[in-house]
Parts: C-alpha cells; sequence; structure tokens
C-alpha cells in the first residue's frame, strides 16, 4: 500500500542511552543536520512527536507570547 503524497513512517530503535538514531531518508526530507536542535512535543494519550526544526518559531512564540503575559 502505497502512503499519500508528503506521508511518511519510519522506525528507530532505542539504544540503551535512550538515544535514536533517525532514518537517512527523515534526515534528508526534513532537512536535519548534525549539530540540528529538536523538539520533541509529548502528550501521554498521543505520544510524542517531532515537529519540523522550522516550526521552532512559531511554538516558541505561542509558548512566550506577551499577548498571554498581558492577560494577567
Amino acid at each position: 500500500m502505497a502512503a499519500p503524497k508528503g506521508k511518511y513512517a519510519w522506525t528507530a530503535t532505542v539504544g540503551e542511552k535512550g538515544q535514536i538514531v533517525i532514518p537517512k531518508q527523515a534526515r534528508d526530507v526534513f532537512d536535519i543536520r548534525p549539530g540540528d536542535t529538536l523538539i520533541l512535543l509529548g502528550d501521554e494519550k498521543h505520544g510524542i512527536a517531532i515537529p519540523p526544526k522550522t516550526a521552532f518559531r512559531e511554538i516558541y512564540n505561542a509558548a512566550f507570547s506577551e499577548k498571554e503575559d498581558e492577560a494577567k
């Protein structure tokens, strides 16, 4: 069965130190390079997500929005 365009699935094995290796194809698709910082989001019901690194600014702005601070 072919995946829909732009949708992917990979597996990764967790090592003894809790490290995972991101598959090469995934690193290529998402332009992940050595030294990049990734965000891991977790939800106990839905699992772990690793959003694209370009989402960092959007997530940061949502988390540290001045609008939220002004409401207090």
